[in-house]
């Protein structure tokens, strides 16, 4: 892999990874852009004791613009976007419309390819090799900020998701705080490793998950599977076998073997409704131990945390989504329609031929 990081018209820092070491990355953002005016602020709610980004200026960030003015394919001629060169392999750069900024954190955009018209499922597995590098070195860079606790590398996919640029890409997020759904994750795990005499709460989900009835795809370095108490329709979770806390900690086996395993998952989850040229929507998010801030969680450290992915979509079933209504949004007690059984069972169902 070949890093180059350059800066754009505006100053926002923008980096080319590519699988070539002799790629030459020296075009020049040649738009007009004024400075990036940011109003991001984070606000605690003292009832709840989460926090709430207030970004107001994301109003104007870029809607539904037809392909032919997608701000991530590449520069060409005259048409100028957010890359200025006229190709790349994967590229990161600064959000333009952050929800996170400054000591509130930051936000990064990830294109995982230049094919307006591909998506993640269709990359190969250099390519998509290449991303989780993108990711690894991103979660380390950003890692040394001094306001960021925590990062998230995700991707929204989907109209159906609120996804306003249709080119296939994800984004990064680097809180200054803990989220609230971590938090939660290491409150149980505090409680389970007391309880337990010293036992790993990660450690036994995925040693129970594995030896049951809902595993969707197994490798040697990782392990799919639909939890017991999925929350959504279609929710599969990806573990590593070994137990690290971050994209960092993977070893070379389960690096080699990732896109593999991951791009299977995509492609049956876009196989699952039958529906050609309606892909599924879906997010996929990476779940990363923070990098100090374990106050309240007597007992445990960051190496307690197990890296995973969950990726789940909210369609339920062909033509019909999966709407947080008034239990979900209201009180955060989801109802789920789909048998996690009975979902696990469809995902092997459609494993490739």
């Amino acid at each position: 892999m070949k890093k180059t990081s350059t800066r754009l018209a505006d100053g926002r820092e923008l980096i080319y990874y590519d699988v070539r070491d002799d790629a030459v990355r020296d075009a020049v953002d040649r738009r007009p852009l004024g400075p990036v005016s940011t109003t991001s602020e984070v606000r605690e709610d003292r009832l709840l004791g989460d926090a709430v980004a207030i970004a107001s200026h994301r109003q104007g960030r870029t809607y539904h613009p037809p392909a032919d003015e997608c701000p991530l394919c590449p520069s060409a001629g005259d048409r100028l976007s957010e890359i200025p060169d006229s190709s790349y392999d994967v590229v990161v750069f600064e959000n333009r419309f952050p929800s996170l900024a400054g000591d509130a954190g930051r936000c990064e955009v990830v294109c995982f390819t230049s094919d307006h018209a591909s998506s993640f499922a269709d990359l190969t597995p250099e390519q998509a090799g290449l991303v989780l590098e993108a990711w690894t070195d991103r979660t380390a860079e950003l890692s040394h900020l001094p306001s960021v606790e925590q990062v998230f590398c995700f991707e929204n996919r989907g109209a159906e998701i609120g996804v306003t640029l249709g080119h296939p890409h994800g984004q990064i997020y680097a809180y200054p705080f803990v989220t609230p759904r971590t938090d939660l994750m290491l409150r149980s795990l505090a409680a389970f490793k007391e309880a337990s005499g010293g036992q790993n709460l990660f450690d036994d989900i995925v040693a129970t998950e594995s030896a049951g009835e809902r595993v969707v795809l197994e490798g040697e370095h990782w392990v799919a599977f639909v939890p017991y108490a999925a929350h959504w329709p279609y929710e599969v979770h990806l573990y590593p076998k070994c137990r690290v806390p971050d994209l960092l900690g993977l070893d070379e086996g389960a690096r080699t073997e990732f896109p593999r395993i991951y791009l299977e998952l995509l492609r049956r989850f876009d196989r699952i409704f039958g529906q050609a040229g309606n892909p599924t929507p879906y997010i996929a998010a990476w779940h990363q131990a923070p990098f100090t801030a374990l106050e309240g969680h007597d007992g445990i450290n960051r190496d307690d945390f197990a890296l995973h992915l969950e990726l789940f979509t909210i369609r339920r079933t062909s033509g019909k989504l999966k709407f947080l209504a008034g239990s979900e949004s209201g009180m955060s007690v989801f109802i789920n329609d789909v048998p996690p059984e009975a979902a696990a069972e469809r995902l092997r169902e459609v494993a490739s031929s």
